[in-house]
């Protein structure tokens, strides 16, 4: 009876818990959201130099064409590094010249943005792979691993050797799934295809980036992927005489006969429908920040380059299709290069499981 007993005072507890949950998300969603005090006027913040052949100039490419969808010219300064000493002030600068939208572009900008969401609450922040969201603050990153999947895919149809190299910057898990992805893709055109990652410890290393592409080739690579934020990787294959594929922009502009394959980033298919609802009012930001999937605007892919035969081109083409429709990359049944099951057959990896990964898929070898 005293089990019983315990047992349904722990339901009942834990029913009251679920109530108490759902009514503060009710209470959330019924709450009235952000709303701006006149018209809308957007700053922007770049983490690195506007021309920097990658993740920046994707931004500010994408800044032309939000300009142009919002009928305003858009404020902005370049090179503003990951320290709160240089981001508030430069966010502060544009508000007092009556800027109530800012965009940021650095995920080193989060602790600022948060203090300065705090401080200026009829200002609108957003700020893209950001980790902290708010009343009148959203984060947003894409699902890179469905354009890296795709590129693997053109990587895997390329190769002679079956051997692929891949220039990573950090072993996070956003550069982790992207390897994966690149992996599987690769894969799905080669089952024995493999992929040796060098890490560099840095975002733009154009010096560690050569270093590193020139190994992978040397140890017989014959595509170099990559997820840093200079061309280089690509220069280095063009040089060598191997194929590439590239991130954050077309690489094709740096090396027309080495790059198969981008992954690209399209911000404005997500930031202008996200900057006329927050000019509609009432915008309420995404609780835990936007994930953004191909079909809603994160990423897609530029291609083809001369080393992917077109009827491997159409077979990536039907896969781009299948994903805007809802396939799932990390789809199971999935296990990691050590045979321990991370995806049981019929799930779905999970995005809270995408974002801490730190294991590695079969066929990759990952090295220092």
């Amino acid at each position: 009876m005293m089990k019983l007993t315990r047992t349904i005072t722990a339901v009942c507890a834990a029913l009251a818990l679920l109530g108490t949950a759902l009514q503060a998300q009710a209470q959330a969603a019924a709450a009235p959201g952000f709303t701006l005090k006149g018209k809308p006027k957007i700053a922007m913040i770049y983490f690195g130099p506007k021309n920097d052949g990658g993740w920046t100039q994707a931004f500010d490419e994408a800044r032309a064409k939000i300009e142009a969808a919002m009928g305003q010219k858009i404020q902005f300064v370049e090179s503003v590094p990951e320290d709160a000493s240089a981001i508030k002030p430069a966010a502060e600068k544009f508000i007092q010249r009556g800027a109530n939208i800012v965009i940021g572009t650095a995920f080193g900008y989060s602790d600022a943005f948060k203090e300065l969401a705090a401080k200026y609450p009829e200002v609108a922040f957003l700020n893209g792979s950001g980790t902290t969201n708010g009343a009148n603050l959203e984060s947003f990153y894409g699902r890179t691993y469905e354009s890296q999947y795709l590129c693997g895919m053109a990587a895997g149809a390329a190769s002679k050797s079956g051997k692929l190299g891949f220039v990573a910057a950090n072993p996070f898990g956003v550069v982790n799934w992207t390897v994966n992805a690149f992996a599987l893709g690769a894969q799905k055109m080669n089952p024995a295809a493999t992929v040796t990652v060098i890490y560099t410890g840095a975002w733009n290393d154009p010096v560690k980036e050569r270093a590193a592409a020139m190994a992978l080739i040397d140890q017989g690579a014959d595509v170099i992927g990559q997820h840093v934020d200079s061309p280089t990787p690509q220069l280095v294959a063009q040089e060598r005489g191997v194929y590439g594929t590239g991130h954050h922009r077309d690489l094709r502009q740096f090396a027309p006969k080495a790059t198969l394959c981008s992954s690209v980033w399209v911000w404005d298919k997500f930031l202008v429908p996200e900057l006329k609802r927050i000019e509609a009012g009432n915008w309420k930001p995404a609780p835990y920040g936007a994930f953004i999937s191909m079909k809603d605007g994160g990423t897609d892919i530029a291609g083809f380059g001369p080393g992917v035969p077109k009827d491997k081109a159409a077979l990536i083409t039907a896969e781009r299709d299948a994903l805007l429709k809802g396939k799932q990359v990390y789809a199971g049944p999935l296990a990691d290069r050590e045979g321990k099951e991370r995806v049981a057959a019929g799930a779905v990896l999970s995005d809270a499981d995408l974002w801490k990964m730190d294991w590695y898929v079969k066929g990759v070898v990952t090295q220092k």
